[in-house]
């Protein structure tokens, strides 16, 4: 398998085709609005979408430091799908049906999201194929099994359970023993997604200024280098650059992630894959990988390389490190070994956001008008449109236009989490953990035993995920 003619970086692989947006307008000086969204990704351009359709004269600015879509939801794999960071931690926090309320949510997302590309006419290569994850290993397997009760025990009766012929009927992944299927997924291509979102905020007479980098965020102002915006409510959706605000260095870890693509594969190729259905493709790995076939024909697929950067520094283009690609490389052949010589067109990473309890929250803080919404922990393509339309409803309910909704008495709102440890002791201990979930697969690999490894028991208590 070639990787001499890779491309690396260049943001990412779904900006390959039509290039990057043409830039808007920075920032020309102080200004005022009656809501300054900070982040021009999926979050904030959802919480302008669904806060500008409620109340069409509401002045909205949204402040991008770079273009909207630069971020995570340019980069990443097209998972449109039900999962949702914390909701086993909010299950023990405030009670089983809570939670199984914010997996409800959760699962209506997906078809809101895909109901509102609809009705805004964006393209966005979206097929409701749902999510399969398959299980390679006796270990593995059992986990799938428990994943599966769990999953059912939370309200999701129609995902189905499939053993290693029905699971190679719909996909044959090499060595599967089995997999989980739910209808609560879909694939779409991520940077067509965000472009047609922000055309259809700025079609709705949203104020969107990139190239304007937010470098502090206090009540009622978002400061940047050209000027201050005033605001009584002002939003922080930044996920995995919120790093980079001051006072912000140690709310959420900037985790990275990666991502290869194929060149478009034959029909013979596809024959000996399957996979006509177009899941979403992931595996019980502790170091999982996430795939989709996409609209052309190719493989996409992604997993943690370097999962850390030292000081929680971001990439500035995407491009990744040789020994990721290589190593994403060996994967997709020992997932489809008549791959092994297909050519890797694109390479790229990106970041996202994880809080130190691995919770997804949204929070308004109705004392000083300062939002969030974040954390998704790599699940944020439909998370952030969850989080968008309860952010709606907060600020409605603050101003005192609405009541509280269903949205805003789920058991991720207001949710509090401390901070990460400062360096090198983050540093350390992201690397250490993830090199633990890698020897831990290693030993689930070669061994016969059901029982998940105690290494990645242990990681898992210490980073917090259980």
């Amino acid at each position: 398998m070639s990787t001499v003619s890779t491309v690396n970086g260049g943001i990412s692989f779904w900006y390959a085709g039509e290039g990057t947006p043409a830039p808007r307008e920075p920032l020309p000086g102080d200004t005022s609005a009656d809501v300054c969204i900070v982040g021009g990704g999926y979050t904030g351009l959802w919480t302008a979408y669904y806060l500008k359709k409620a109340v069409p004269f509401l002045n909205i600015t949204v402040l991008e430091a770079k273009f909207c879509g630069y971020g995570a939801s340019g980069r990443n794999g097209g998972w449109l799908y039900n999962g949702i960071a914390g909701r086993d931690r909010y299950a023990r926090l405030h009670g089983h049906d809570a939670a199984v309320r914010l997996q409800q949510a959760m699962n209506n997302t997906v078809g809101e999201v895909i109901r509102i590309a609809g009705e805004e006419n964006i393209d966005a290569d979206i097929h409701h194929g749902g999510v399969l994850e398959v299980a390679h290993t006796p270990s593995q397997l059992a986990r799938l099994k428990d994943f599966y009760s769990v999953e059912i025990a939370f309200g999701e009766t129609d995902r189905v359970l499939r053993g290693a012929r029905e699971t190679a009927e719909r996909i044959r992944v090499s060595g599967a023993v089995g997999s989980s299927w739910t209808p609560h997924g879909a694939r779409l291509h991520p940077a067509k997604l965000v472009k047609g979102l922000a055309d259809a905020v700025e079609a709705l007479g949203v104020t969107i200024h990139e190239s304007t980098p937010v470098t502090e965020i206090k009540p009622k102002h978002a400061v940047t280098p050209y000027g201050t915006v005033r605001a009584p409510y002002v939003l922080r959706c930044t996920e995995g650059f919120t790093a980079g605000l001051k006072g912000q260095k140690r709310t959420w870890l900037p985790m990275n992630s990666s991502m290869i693509v194929t060149e478009p594969l034959p029909r013979s190729l596809w024959d000996t894959i399957g996979w006509d259905g177009r899941e979403t493709l992931g595996d019980m790995a502790h170091a999982y990988m996430y795939a989709q076939r996409t609209a052309d024909d190719r493989i996409a697929l992604g997993g943690r390389g370097v999962p850390y950067r030292y000081a929680s520094a971001t990439d500035h283009d995407g491009r990744t490190q040789p020994a990721t690609i290589e190593a994403l490389r060996d994967l997709l052949v020992r997932f489809f070994p008549t791959t092994a010589g297909t050519r890797i067109d694109h390479a790229w990473s990106g970041v996202l956001g994880v809080p130190r309890d691995w919770c997804a929250t949204v929070t308004l803080d109705r004392s000083t008008g300062l939002g969030w919404a974040g954390g998704y922990v790599g699940s944020g393509v439909a998370t952030a449109n969850l989080a968008a339309r309860t952010l709606r409803d907060l600020i409605q309910q603050d101003s005192g236009q609405a009541g509280p909704t269903d949205l805003t008495a789920l058991p991720w709102v207001n949710h509090r989490v401390r901070r990460w440890e400062p360096e090198p002791f983050r540093w350390l201990g992201v690397h250490s953990l993830y090199a633990a979930y890698r020897a831990a697969d290693r030993r689930e690999t070669a061994s016969p035993n059901l029982g998940t490894d105690r290494l990645a028991k242990a990681a898992d208590r210490i980073a917090g995920r259980r």
